[in-house]
């Protein structure tokens, strides 16, 4: 009996590059090679995809082929430039193991739908609501989900009186990993702010800064239900978290520290489990996702924001949420490539 092909997509174009490269690392280790047949597809930060071994930081440097996903569902798999000649490659599923642009936004998904090939995680209209955190907001907000009171900028704010009172944060609105984030204190760095977050996305978002504890939920989908990890905590030593821009986070993060299970009630862990699970559902998500919350000291439970294809590191939050709950790499992605090739 042929095995299942899946192939798993990742590096991209995104300013997540690296931390894309880092999770399929971590996932290909856990593959069943048994039940699934891997195939490996590196997208190269200029765009350029090859089909190449497992992922590596030095994947670029070993045999790769070009390789292109084709969007003809009578091909239902990869075209492999071979010296003149394509040949076809058929896949079962697609595991897009991509994060930010390109890869959480909607736009592999829109491929991949053309492609009539089932993949893992959130569709076009869920990955592209997730992507945007004034679209998130607005959405759950509507669930009668607190989120933080926000503006939305597309060129400079006409006064300051318009925004949150200080302390703010300020984002590019389409963007993961803490990349062009910045905390400001006063209006003096509202500027400076702004043109860090316009590196990265045109339509930046400032928001009031939430007192309380950070926190997140796990949230994986197998047959319609949703199972969820061990609630963590996220405690500063000082500035923001930024893990996936320090140098060496294999070794510790340097300023932040984790706790599985989080140190707040159970009545409280609880309900953030259940909070995370309305967010999933009010923002129509499929397959996992890592809910991002903040615990107010009055009780109240806030949205920070969602990531629809969460890190898979060894140092990620996802999976150390999971595996306190018992479920390990290993069954998670099994069961989402489960999920998938169940929609052919």
């Amino acid at each position: 009996m042929n095995k299942p092909r899946i192939a798993f997509l990742f590096g991209g174009c995104s300013e997540e590059h690296d931390v894309s490269i880092k999770s399929a690392q971590e996932i290909a280790a856990s593959i069943d090679t048994q039940k699934y047949e891997p195939v490996y597809i590196g997208i190269t930060r200029s765009g350029r995809w090859f089909k190449c071994g497992r992922p590596c930081p030095e994947w670029e440097q070993g045999c790769c082929i070009p390789a292109v996903i084709s969007p003809d569902k009578s091909v239902h798999g990869l075209l492999l430039l071979e010296g003149e000649t394509y040949r076809t490659l058929p896949i079962d599923a697609v595991f897009p193991v991509l994060h930010g642009k390109q890869g959480e936004d909607g736009s592999i998904q829109g491929l991949l739908e053309l492609s009539g090939i089932p993949y893992v995680g959130c569709d076009i209209p869920g990955s592209a609501l997730c992507m945007d955190k004034s679209l998130a907001y607005m959405a759950v907000k509507h669930a009668d989900i607190q989120v933080p009171e926000f503006r939305i900028l597309h060129g400079s704010p006409a006064s300051v009186e318009e925004l949150p009172p200080y302390p703010v944060f300020v984002k590019p609105a389409r963007s993961g990993s803490s990349f062009g984030v910045s905390k400001v204190e006063n209006e003096s760095g509202l500027r400076e702010a702004i043109e860090t977050a316009r590196r990265f996305d045109d339509k930046i978002l400032v928001e009031e800064a939430i007192c309380g504890i950070e926190t997140g939920c796990a949230v994986l989908e197998k047959d319609g239900t949703l199972i969820v990890g061990e609630v963590d905590q996220i405690t500063l030593s000082h500035g923001i978290f930024r893990i996936h821009q320090e140098k060496d986070p294999e070794n510790g993060s340097e300023n932040a520290s984790f706790t599985v299970p989080a140190h707040i009630p159970p009545e409280k862990q609880q309900e953030v489990k259940e909070t995370a699970k309305a967010v999933y559902r009010a923002l129509g998500c499929k397959g996992l996702a890592r809910v991002d919350l903040f615990l107010q000291k009055d009780g109240c439970i806030v949205l920070n924001e969602v990531n629809t294809l969460p890190g898979f590191t060894s140092y990620s939050r996802y999976p150390r949420m999971m595996k306190a709950a018992g479920i390990s790499v290993c069954d998670v992605t099994d069961c989402l490539i489960a999920s998938a090739l169940k929609k052919q």
